[in-house]
């Protein structure tokens, strides 16, 4: 496995000690016939629970095994493990045959150098560019180079709030902007027993998610005018957009006192989606709730667009997501390619993503599947138009991995602080994205 000094100490900032790794399958090499092989597979962590993601992949990758012969081991890692194994695999070249990457880290991941190009006939093999949504697919790697992953799942962030207690608060439809995000969030942060103690708040978020946290980095950045990054490439976490976006996050808890200090310990959007359905908060941003809250069934809810600053702002004002998704990669030193490049097939096989996508509630990444009935719903149709609208890619840069840490840990502090209730002024904000700064450019 190719690997350069540089990259890892890049990507390693901020990286938590992790467990041994599992190793690739010991086979042979790849042959025409992959019948009878073992290969191993680490899925991020989509349902509820570990368990749940277990049982719906057994159930699937059966279905492959009883078509080709190929075995399948499968590991379910947590979000907040995911990474950093990834980045100890990619080190040691013990990691599995295939994974799912979240797509956000498929630059920083491509730079490496120890996955797969789907190029040529590795691309032939799992079926051709064609048969995949352009935007999604565009998410493999950095523009220019062949992609090293391809896209497992589709998904975009919306705005979740409980319909029956926007009914009680008086409130007709979702917020548009911000400012009105924010006034209906203080109209359902209430006390409901009457005994002078917030039991109802009207936000929810996952306030120690790297990954989250940067994702509203991103956003609210955008919308005020900032950017992560110039156009030359270079990080500008503390640009004036930046501290203005990331304020109005950190002053939900610390200022408008719309959630819930507890919430800044909060790791995932399962964490959220529990809240939302126990009736301790109003709305929430997330990206496929659907399944955590079906698990619980609570049916009391739509999706909305993201708020905005300003309403019908456009381009990359106008941001209310990211490009999200899961994409699959290959380990470049697997021994048993041409079964990897199977059940990449047959992951993004229509039958497949028509399965798994409905298990998942987020949306197929080949365009075939959507004349499934089960991806015509409002909030499916909300979602590819957010898509197709109003969302921009994470930036395709190789450090954008170590940005999403540095800059998600950033903001994890600050909610801490706000949690304790300390004040945290915009120059707090400013120093801490400036902290962070400093860290990326010190270590490229």
């Amino acid at each position: 496995m190719r690997t350069t000094t540089k990259w890892l100490t890049a990507v390693a900032v901020g990286a938590l000690a992790v467990g041994s790794m599992t190793a690739c399958s010991s086979s042979s090499g790849s042959s025409s016939s992959s019948s009878g092989k073992t290969i191993t597979y680490w899925a991020s962590n989509q349902a509820p629970t570990i368990q749940g993601d277990q049982t719906i992949l057994k159930a699937e990758l059966a279905k492959f095994t009883a078509q080709t012969g190929v075995k399948v081991n499968i590991e379910v890692i947590p979000w907040t493990n995911l990474y950093n194994r990834i980045l100890t695999a990619v080190s040691s070249g013990e990691g599995p045959d295939v994974l799912s990457i979240g797509n956000t880290w498929a630059t920083s991941l491509q730079s490496s150098g120890a996955f797969v190009p789907f190029e040529g006939d590795a691309l032939k093999a799992i079926g051709g560019k064609d048969k995949f949504v352009a935007s999604s697919y565009a998410t493999g790697g950095a523009v220019g180079k062949a992609p090293t992953s391809v896209p497992l799942y589709g998904l975009a962030y919306s705005m979740y709030y409980n319909t029956k207690m926007f009914a009680a608060a008086g409130i007709a439809t979702p917020p548009t902007t911000w400012d009105e995000f924010v006034a209906d969030a203080k109209k359902l942060t209430i006390d409901t027993n009457g005994d002078g103690k917030i039991d109802q708040y009207g936000v929810t978020m996952a306030g120690s998610s790297v990954s989250n946290n940067a994702h509203q980095a991103f956003v609210r950045g955008l919308q005020n005018g900032g950017a992560l990054y110039d156009k030359s490439g270079k990080p500008t976490f503390a640009s004036a957009g930046e501290v203005k976006g990331i304020k109005e996050w950190v002053d939900l808890m610390g200022v408008d006192k719309v959630v819930n200090p507890s919430d800044a310990e909060s790791v995932n959007g399962s964490d959220m989606a529990a809240t939302f359905a126990e009736g301790k908060a109003a709305m929430f941003f997330d990206q496929a709730p659907g399944s955590s809250l079906s698990a619980r069934n609570f049916t009391d809810y739509k999706a909305a667009p993201v708020p905005m600053e300003t309403a019908g702002a456009t381009g990359l004002l106008g941001t209310q997501s990211h490009v999200a998704g899961i994409n699959l990669s290959i380990f470049k030193n697997t021994k048993n390619l041409g079964a990897s490049e199977q059940l990449v097939k047959y992951m993004t096989s229509v039958t497949a993503q028509k399965s798994l996508n409905k298990s998942y509630a987020s949306l197929p990444v080949v365009t075939a599947a959507y004349d499934d009935p089960a991806f015509k719903s409002e909030e499916i149709t909300l979602k590819q138009e957010t898509l197709k609208d109003h969302a921009q890619p994470m930036p395709l840069q190789s450090s954008e991995g170590q940005m999403e840490t540095l800059v998600g840990t950033a903001i994890k502090n600050l909610l801490a602080k706000a949690a304790q209730g300390q004040n945290v002024s915009d120059a707090d904000v400013k120093s801490a994205l400036e902290d962070a700064n400093s860290q990326m450019t010190a270590s490229q």
